[in-house]
C-alpha cells in the first residue's frame, strides 16, 4: 500500500515537473487572454501578454482570443472560459453590480481585478466632407457606435444620454466594430464612427491614410455630468494624419480582469509580468506607455484578486 502511494506521489511530481497539472487544477496551467476585435488595441496588447506568459510563466500554456470586448469577455470570465480578460471600467463596474441594460443580467460576481492598464478615449471620426465637427453635428448623419453591447457601444448610449440626444437623432445607426466602421466610410456609406479605444488606434490610422477626415470633438461638460470612470480628455494634435489640432473627449480607465477561480500564484504571475515586460508590450502598442504599476491599484470598480494584491503589496504599492 506505501509503495502504491509513492508510485502516485512519484507520478504526481513528474506531472508537475512536466507542467501537467492534476485533474483539480487544469484550468490554471492554461491562461486564456480575451481581447477584442482584431484592429483594436486589446489584440495586439493580449496577443503580446500571451506571449509574455507563455514565455515566462513556468506551465502554463495560452492563447488570445478575439472578442466583441468588453461585455462578452466579463460574461466569458464570469463562466470561467477566460482567465484575463481587457475591459473598460465602466462595463466592469455595470458587471460587478449586475446592470442588465448593460449586458449583465446578474452580479458577476466572480470578476476579480489583475490591473487598471491605459485609458480608452472616445474618438469619434468623421469624414471631412459629412461637415461634422463636434458631436452635435451628428444629428441626421451616419454613425457606427460599436459592436452591440460592446464596452465601446455602452459609452455612445452614455455619452448621448449626456448630450440630451440618442439614436433616433441619427440619420442612420450603424452597430459594427471598428474596422467594418471604417471601411464603411471609406464607402461612402457612412459618415461617422465611435470608437473607444487606445490613441493610435490601427483602424482610425488606416481610415486618415485614406481619406480626409476630422476629428470630432465631445465637450468637456459631458465628464462632469457622467462622473466617475469617465474624465475630460485630449486627443493630441498629430495623432493621426492630417490632425492639426488638440481636440477635446472623454477618457476611461481599461482594466485587466481575472476571476476567483484562478489560483492565487497564476494571479500573482500575471500581475508580476505584465509589469515586468512593459517594454514588450508597449513594442506591441504605443497605447501600453501609459501602464504603471503605481497605478495598477488604482480606482478599481471591483475587488483585486490576492494574488496581483500581493505583487502590490510586495512592491509597497499597497
Amino acid at each position: 500500500m506505501l509503495h502504491a502511494s509513492r508510485k502516485y506521489l512519484a507520478a504526481g511530481a513528474v506531472a508537475l515537473s512536466l507542467g501537467l497539472a492534476p485533474a483539480g487544477a487544469v484550468a490554471q496551467d492554461f491562461i486564456n487572454v480575451l481581447t477584442g476585435g482584431t484592429s483594436g488595441v486589446y489584440y495586439p496588447l493580449g496577443s503580446q501578454l500571451s506571449k509574455i506568459y507563455g514565455e515566462k510563466i513556468d506551465g502554463v500554456r495560452t492563447q488570445v482570443q478575439s472578442t466583441k470586448a468588453s461585455v462578452e469577455n466579463l460574461n466569458l470570465l464570469q463562466q470561467g472560459r477566460g482567465e484575463i480578460a481587457f475591459a473598460l471600467g465602466d462595463s466592469v463596474k455595470s458587471a460587478w453590480e449586475g446592470d442588465a441594460e448593460a449586458g449583465f443580467d446578474q452580479k458577476l460576481d466572480k470578476l476579480r481585478a489583475i490591473a487598471a492598464i491605459y485609458p480608452n478615449y472616445i474618438q469619434i471620426v468623421a469624414s471631412q466632407e459629412s461637415g461634422i465637427k463636434e458631436f452635435a453635428d451628428l444629428k441626421g448623419k451616419g454613425l457606427s457606435v460599436g459592436a452591440p453591447k460592446s464596452g465601446t457601444e455602452l459609452n455612445a448610449q452614455r455619452i448621448f444620454g449626456a448630450m440630451d440626444m440618442s439614436y433616433d437623432d441619427l440619420g442612420k445607426t450603424e452597430y459594427l466594430p471598428f474596422g467594418e466602421s471604417v471601411e464603411l466610410i471609406k464607402n461612402r456609406q457612412l459618415d461617422a464612427t465611435l470608437q473607444s479605444a487606445g490613441l493610435g488606434v490601427a483602424s482610425i490610422k488606416d481610415l486618415a491614410l485614406s481619406l480626409p477626415v476630422t476629428i470630432v470633438s465631445v465637450p468637456n461638460s459631458v465628464a462632469e455630468t457622467l462622473g466617475a470612470p469617465f474624465i475630460a480628455a485630449t486627443i493630441p494634435a498629430g495623432t493621426y494624419e492630417g490632425q492639426s489640432e488638440d481636440v477635446p473627449t472623454l477618457a476611461i480607465t481599461n482594466i485587466l480582469v481575472t476571476h476567483s477561480d484562478v489560483s492565487d500564484e497564476v494571479a500573482y504571475e500575471m500581475t508580476k509580468q505584465l509589469f515586468e515586460n512593459l517594454d514588450d508590450m508597449v513594442a506591441a502598442h504605443a497605447a501600453a506607455k501609459a501602464i504603471s504599476a503605481e497605478n495598477g491599484p488604482k480606482g478599481l470598480p471591483l475587488p483585486l484578486h490576492p494574488g496581483a494584491e500581493r505583487y502590490y503589496k510586495e512592491k509597497g504599492l499597497l
